[in-house]
C-alpha cells in the first residue's frame, strides 16, 4: 500500500455508529477525521427481533452523511462492518439494502468472534508495545467481546450477548436506577459472563484493558471528577454508582464529562462492568484507545496481501482443519478460476469474486470429514457456522451457497442462480470439479469456457472427447442439469 492512501472504516454499533478516516504510512494509520452518531439502532429492535422503521431511518440518515463524507474512496479504501444488532435483527435484508446504496459501500455483517478479532487488532496497534498477556473488553451496545492476546495475536476470543443497550432496556426501566435494580442486573450479567472464567482464567493474563464503548465513557467521566486519567478503579466504579443512585434517575444524574449521547445507555453499561469487575476480581481496568473502527483499518492493510489477509490463512486452516485432499483442493480451484477468467467481464469487482471462488474451491470437500454421500450439503453447514477469522458472515454465505451447489441438482441454490456473477462462479465450480473427477490435472490448454446473453459454451479441442470418454460423458448430464434453469450450458465435444 502506498504511503499518504486514504482508508475509512464504518462501525455499526448497536448504540453508535462511527467513521474513521485515517491516513497510511508505513504500516501505521494517522487519524485525519472521525464522526460519531449516536443512532441507537438497538433500542429499535422489539421483542420479534425486527428493527423498527424509526431505527431504520435514523441508521440511513447516518449512513447517507457518512456516504457524503466518502465520495471518492474506492472500495477497497473502506470497510463497513455491522455488529449484534444486525447479527440479530430478522429484517437486516431490509435495511441493508438500503444502507449500502446510501452509504455508496458494502456492508459486513459479522460474527462476534470476527468483531473480537478486530477490536483486538484495533486495540494492540494503539497500546504500547509489549509481551504483556492482555485481556482486552469492548463493551457494546448488544455484545460484549472479550479477547486474551499478546502483542498483537489474538490467542483466544469470545463474544457474549450482553450490553449497555441490551441491559439498560431489560433492567433499568425509564432510566430509573436502584440498589435492588443494579444488583439484579449485576447477577444476570455475571450468569451470562460466568463461563469466562473458564475461557480467560486469571493466571493466564496480566493486565486488563477496556476498549470503547462504555469503558470509554466511564473513563471519562472519573478523570474529569478526580480519579486517575485512563483507568477505571474499583473505588472509582463504586463512586459513580453511588452517585447514580443518590439521584435515582438518569437524566437527573449531573457530573462533568457524562454526555448526552452515553446517558441513555448508561446504566446497563454500569452494570455489566460491576460484574466484570466482581467476576475477574479486577482492580482496574485500563484504558484502550484502540477499538473495532482501528480494527477494521488495519484488516485494509491486511487484505492488501495475501500472505497477511487473514482470511488466506483461515482457509488454509480450514482445509487443515477438516483433513481435505489438499492436492484435489489446489487443482479443483486453480481450474475454477481459470474457467472464471474466461467468463468474467471486465470488472474491478472480479478480482474480488475470483479470490473468493478460489476459496470456495479450495474448502469445497471439507464436508467430507462427515459424510461422502452428503459432503456438499454438510460442507455448505460448516461454511455457514463456522468462526472463520476475517470473513463476514455474507462472504461466509455466498461461500457455503457455492459448495452446497457444486454437484447435483441446481433447484437447492435456485434464489442464488438469479444473479449473473453467482451462476458464472457456481457453473466455473461444477465444471471443475466434475472434469477433476479422477483426482488428476486435467488438460487445461485443450478446453475453453465462454459466455453470451445466459448462454455458457464449453468447447475441447478435436479428439478430446475419446481421449476422456467418462469427462465428456459427465458433462452431458451436466448440460442437461443447467437446462432446468434460465441459464443454458452448451457442449462442442468433438
Amino acid at each position: 500500500m502506498d504511503n499518504g492512501t486514504l482508508l475509512a472504516s464504518v462501525d455499526m454499533g448497536s448504540n453508535s455508529f462511527r467513521l474513521e478516516i485515517g491516513r497510511y504510512h508505513s504500516g501505521h494509520v494517522e487519524r485525519v477525521e472521525y464522526l460519531k452518531d449516536p443512532v441507537r439502532l438497538g433500542a429499535g429492535l422489539d421483542e420479534y427481533k425486527n428493527l423498527s422503521p424509526t431505527a431504520m431511518e435514523r441508521g440511513w440518515e447516518c449512513l447517507a452523511r457518512f456516504g457524503e463524507r466518502l465520495q471518492g474512496f474506492k472500495k477497497t479504501q473502506v470497510r463497513a462492518v455491522a455488529t449484534q444488532t444486525l447479527r440479530e435483527a430478522r429484517n437486516r435484508d431490509d435495511f441493508l439494502r438500503k444502507a449500502q446504496l446510501v452509504l455508496g459501500f458494502p456492508i459486513d455483517v459479522i460474527s462476534g468472534h470476527e468483531e473480537a478479532r478486530l477490536i483486538y487488532q484495533g486495540a494492540s496497534h494503539l497500546l504500547p508495545q509489549s509481551d504483556e498477556r492482555r485481556l482486552v473488553i469492548d463493551i457494546g451496545g448488544r455484545s460484549t467481546e472479550i479477547i486474551l492476546g499478546q502483542g498483537q495475536e489474538p490467542l483466544r476470543m469470545e463474544s457474549y450477548r450482553l450490553g449497555s443497550v441490551s441491559w439498560t432496556q431489560r433492567y433499568f426501566a425509564r432510566g430509573q436506577f436502584t440498589a435492588p435494580m443494579l444488583r439484579t442486573a449485576v447477577i444476570a450479567a455475571k450468569a451470562v459472563l460466568d463461563e469466562a472464567l473458564e475461557t480467560f482464567p486469571k493466571p493466564e493474563w496480566q493486565v486488563a484493558y477496556g476498549s470503547s464503548g462504555s469503558a470509554g465513557a466511564v473513563c471519562e467521566i472519573l478523570a474529569l471528577n478526580g480519579f486517575e486519567p485512563d483507568v477505571i478503579s474499583r473505588a472509582g466504579l463504586d463512586w459513580l454508582s453511588e452517585r447514580l443512585l443518590r439521584v435515582g434517575q438518569v437524566n437527573e444524574l449531573r457530573l462533568e464529562g457524562l454526555r448526552d449521547d452515553r446517558r441513555p445507555v448508561l446504566c446497563g453499561g454500569l452494570s455489566v462492568l460491576h460484574a466484570l469487575f466482581e467476576l475477574f476480581d479486577l482492580q482496574a481496568l485500563h484504558r484502550s484507545y484502540g477499538a473495532l473502527r482501528q480494527g477494521a483499518l488495519f484488516d485494509l492493510i491486511d487484505r492488501e496481501s495475501d500472505q497477511t489477509d487473514i482470511r488466506e490463512r483461515t482457509v488454509r486452516w480450514l482445509g487443515e482443519r477438516y483433513a481435505t485432499d489438499q492436492a484435489q483442493a489446489k487443482r479443483v480451484a486453480a481450474l475454477a478460476v481459470g474457467l472464471f477468467a474466461q467468463v468474467a467481464e471486465e470488472d474491478p469487482l472480479n478480482g474480488r469474486y475470483s479470490r473468493k471462488l478460489d476459496w470456495a474451491a479450495r474448502l469445497h470437500e471439507i464436508g467430507t470429514h462427515i459424510s461422502h454421500s452428503a459432503a456438499y450439503r454438510h460442507g455448505a453447514y460448516i461454511l455457514d457456522h463456522v468462526d472463520a477469522p476475517g470473513f463476514s458472515l455474507p462472504e461466509l454465505h455466498r461461500m457455503s451457497r457455492l459448495v452446497l451447489g457444486q454437484r447435483g441438482k441446481l433447484r437447492k441454490v435456485e434464489a442464488e442462480l438469479q444473479e449473473e456473477l453467482f451462476a458464472k462462479q457456481l457453473m466455473c465450480l461444477r465444471l471443475a470439479v466434475l472434469l477433476c473427477h479422477a483426482r488428476t490435472d486435467p488438460d487445461t490448454a485443450a478446453l475453453r469456457l465462454g459466455y453470451k446473453a445466459g448462454r455458457f459454451k464449453f468447447s475441447a479441442v478435436p479428439g478430446w472427447a475419446k481421449l476422456h470418454p467418462q469427462s465428456a460423458w459427465l458433462l452431458e448430464e451436466e448440460a442437461q442439469m443447467w437446462q432446468k434453469t434460465h441459464w443454458a450450458l452448451e457442449l462442442d465435444l468433438r
